[in-house]
């Protein structure tokens, strides 16, 4: 029944202001979607239809040939899936105001029912690169879906590393999932779509238009069990995105940064507003109540992240050193050895045991000794 219905939410996807809300509640009043679609003027009134999306329903279903339009959609290679659908997405489906219709290319799977959003500024810095980076191939390895926005910066960088360390990713678009927007991530999209799906709420041919993201981004925190903001200024897309995600009762970690970083007032202000800061990525594995830390750590021993780390492990692994007295005994750089710190902290391979002093965490260091 709901492949024969697909038509009729299509076709109210293409009316001029009639978005989830209203097109949910044509569904309740009457039922059954095509009912909704072929109610006279007055019925739509009688709904609570207002006046001028009930002309633009009326007018759109003259024009439109539905069954033609679904037959274009599906031959351009792209997935329907409507709210009535058993295959649509669980945790979106409990949201306030989910999408009536989703656009796909690519697959949703069962394994995508866990699932963190990883969302940034597009201006990045070398250090939310590197957290992006890591944070994303962390997850592929643990069998988390990444879910981001496909955007240039912290988006299009959590993608890639997902992609490289063999896991799934979501991208969630502004526009129709025939465009590619920023259409240097064409390549990207690709490798999403192979590994993942391009998924909107947008009509295919839709534009990028500004004000398509903000709605997009309730559906990259509704399809996570959890959002992390990496690097974000204090009015950015990926602070609407945690916004979301806390208006649906979904956990929210924020990467602490610099007092003087701009890239990490957002993700400040976050924390200090009640957002968990991630200092550790197995925090997010004890979120999810997942226990998958060995297979993490044997990843770690068997792939070293650098040379560096590598050489901090060894030095690291008796007692506690200031990186005064690290930098002296490897010749290493101050600020070469703090960013590292800084990295191997966040992902559990070290602990501050006073300021600037740190220590290797015994049982990472024996499994690198193994």
């Amino acid at each position: 029944m709901a492949e024969e219905t697909k038509k009729y939410w299509l076709g109210f996807s293409k009316v001029p202001g009639i978005g989830a809300a209203r097109t949910n509640r044509m569904l309740q009043y009457f039922g059954d979607i095509g009912k909704a679609w072929q109610a006279s003027e007055q019925q739509l009134r009688e709904a609570g239809l207002e006046k001028k999306p009930t002309q633009a329903l009326i007018k759109t279903r003259r024009l439109l040939d539905l069954d033609a339009e679904l037959e274009k959609v599906q031959q351009a290679g792209i997935n329907i899936i409507t709210a009535d659908e058993a295959d649509y997405p669980r945790k979106l489906s409990r949201i306030a105001y989910p999408p009536s219709i989703l656009f796909t290319k690519g697959n949703l799977e069962e394994a995508d029912q866990t699932a963190v959003a990883v969302v940034g500024t597009r201006k990045c810095t070398s250090y939310g690169k590197q957290v992006a980076s890591e944070l994303a191939g962390f997850l592929a390895r643990n069998q988390i879906t990444v879910v981001s926005g496909l955007a240039r910066g912290i988006d299009a960088i959590a993608h890639r590393a997902t992609l490289e360390a063999g896991g799934r990713t979501l991208a969630v678009l502004g526009c129709g999932v025939d465009i590619v927007y920023p259409p240097e991530h064409r390549n990207l999209a690709k490798q999403v779509v192979a590994d993942g799906a391009l998924i909107s709420e947008y009509y295919p041919g839709t534009p990028p238009e500004g004000r398509n993201f903000p709605p997009r981004n309730r559906i990259i925190s509704g399809l996570s069990d959890l959002t992390v903001v990496v690097e974000a200024g204090e009015r950015s897309g990926a602070i609407i995105t945690a916004e979301f995600a806390a208006g649906q009762g979904r956990d929210v970690f924020a990467v602490p940064g610099s007092f003087y970083a701009i890239r990490s007032k957002g993700t400040n202000r976050l924390i200090r507003d009640g957002a968990f800061p991630l200092l550790d990525f197995n925090e997010i594995l004890d979120a999810l109540n997942l226990d998958r830390r060995d297979e993490y750590r044997y990843a770690r021993k068997v792939i070293p992240e650098n040379d560096i780390e590598l050489v901090l492990m060894t030095l690291l692994k008796n007692e506690p050193m200031h990186v005064d007295e690290i930098s002296a005994a490897t010749g290493i750089s101050i600020d070469k050895i703090s960013a590292t710190l800084i990295m191997m902290k966040i992902k559990g391979l070290v602990k501050e045991t006073n300021h600037l002093t740190y220590v290797a965490i015994g049982e990472i260091e024996q499994e690198y000794e193994a």
